[in-house]
């Protein structure tokens, strides 16, 4: 009984939608591609990784780009990838955690998107960075002193989104579902709590 209801707000959660894309926005490591994952598969909608796509079309990976083209060309790449992106949905869109810092980009996402930023506070996200050894700004120095830097600096920008949701360490799923209903009360498929 409870999966009609469901299959229900979530079409009705799709037609509010329309042709906009769910971008996924925040720092590195704060859950956009697994959290995208799964809320795409959920709404039976696509999901896209911009940083997938940019190392696609460059045949290059992230960390080459940088090494070989330096940041500013790789901003300008992803800010025509991620315009390309979004004219094509809808779709689950995850970003790259400098995207949404660019003016352009966050215009474009305003207005064909709903933007939510996956937030985490610091230990969250360097255990979850530590793991991995693919992230070109945490490659010199103090990579915990680099995301303190990184958080002052685009904390205030990531508050532009739409939606809000605190990423933390619970099963996806239940992010998931925050997503779901953040989508639905903006949508204005709900009330607002």
């Amino acid at each position: 009984m409870d999966q009609p209801r469901d299959m229900n707000s979530i079409e009705a959660l799709l037609a509010r939608l329309g042709e906009r894309s769910i971008v996924l926005v925040g720092l590195m490591g704060c859950g956009k591609s697994s959290v995208g994952r799964r809320l795409a598969s959920r709404l039976g909608l696509r999901f896209v990784d911009a940083d997938e796509e940019i190392e696609r079309v460059a045949a290059k990976s992230i960390v080459e780009i940088f090494a070989d083209h330096g940041e500013a060309y790789f901003r300008d790449g992803e800010r025509r990838v991620i315009a390309r992106l979004l004219s094509t949905g809808p779709q689950v869109l995850a970003t790259g955690g400098g995207a949404f810092i660019n003016p352009h980009t966050r215009a474009n996402i305003r207005e064909r998107g709903v933007s939510i930023w996956l937030r985490a506070d610091l230990p969250v996200l360097m255990r979850r960075v530590s793991k991995r050894d693919t992230r070109p700004l945490l490659k010199s120095g103090d990579p915990e002193a680099t995301m303190r830097d990184l958080m002052a600096k685009r904390y205030p920008i990531y508050a532009d989104a739409d939606i809000t949701i605190e990423s933390r360490d619970v099963p996806h799923e239940v992010i998931v579902n925050e997503v779901i209903a953040a989508l639905k009360a903006k949508l204005a498929l709900v009330p607002a709590t």
